[in-house]
């Protein structure tokens, strides 16, 4: 599968601070990547070196096989950002902010309908921005980052302060949006939400990427090697190995009915960035 995102040898520098330090990794087209990590890990001067808006101190950045420090107008065309900065019209409606985006970024106005329907707000078109739930206001700011039909959408801590089942509305939406052809470029410190989301993960902590691979296989290459069962008359789980012995044990378990479940005791992403930096998020 083609790269549509490369980061090579990438470094930032504020002042006597390196927040970026030599990161590198590739975005596959068509896939949701999450770039992981706490607040102040870098994840934000990422995404602002991807769109232009900072210059790296050294390395190269590409997005669509293009160098980021020549961009053009027509790249920009091709991407979505939503950001902490990221803003509505709290006094017009839906309709009347995505119709001014719209021009601002000179596409055709019936690019609108298209994509309030693809949020899921075009019955509440009319409905002023400052009347609106969280999660509408939410899919508000992700249809103006769509109104163009970019490519790419990056999206920084897109569900951060939401409650749990407005985020899940702004998950079900990313999902659908995935599945439509648009790449996602996802960072957040949240690693359930990523677990859910993402194809590929990267962690980042104090500007260096620590591991990246599929959530899958970072919780199999961080696996414990034990097996935890609950048995009948146990008020207690029991962790065993998984190995030959223990198996063994299973099997009489089985046969002298005294299973009632059994797990293996793979670990959650917080747990591998715990274990990986001595730090959680």
């Amino acid at each position: 599968m083609n790269s549509i995102i490369e980061m090579k040898n990438i470094t930032k520098q504020f002042k006597d601070k390196e927040v970026l330090k030599r990161i590198n990794f590739s975005v596959r087209e068509g896939e949701i990547f999450g770039f992981l990590g706490p607040s102040g890990a870098g994840k934000t001067t990422t995404i602002k070196i991807l769109t232009s808006q900072l210059i790296p101190t050294s390395g190269e950045g590409k997005i669509f096989n293009k160098d980021i420090y020549s961009f053009k107008k027509n790249i920009f065309k091709k991407i979505g950002v939503l950001s902490d900065n990221s803003g509505v019209y709290e006094r017009l409606t839906i309709e009347d902010n995505l119709t001014l985006f719209a021009d601002i970024y000179g596409v055709d106005r019936k690019n609108v309908d298209d994509v309030l329907r693809s949020v899921e707000l075009f019955d509440d078109r009319k409905k002023e921005v400052k009347k609106l739930s969280k999660g509408m206001k939410q899919r508000l700011m992700i249809s103006i980052a769509l109104i163009h039909k970019p490519k790419i959408l990056f999206l920084d801590e897109p569900t951060s302060s939401l409650d749990p089942r407005t985020a899940k509305e702004v998950h079900d939406l990313l999902r659908k949006l995935n599945r439509e052809g648009t790449t996602i470029f996802l960072t957040t410190h949240n690693m359930e939400e990523a677990d859910k989301l993402c194809n590929r993960v990267a962690f980042l902590n104090d500007g260096e990427i620590v591991e990246i691979d599929t959530p899958e296989n970072l919780k199999l290459k961080y696996a414990k090697n034990k097996i935890e069962v609950k048995l009948k008359g146990k008020n207690e789980k029991i962790s065993v190995k998984n190995d030959e012995k223990s198996a063994e044990k299973i099997k009489n378990w089985i046969v002298n009915s005294q299973l009632l479940s059994i797990h293996s005791q793979e670990p959650n992403l917080e747990e591998i960035f715990l274990s990986l930096t001595g730090r959680g998020l």
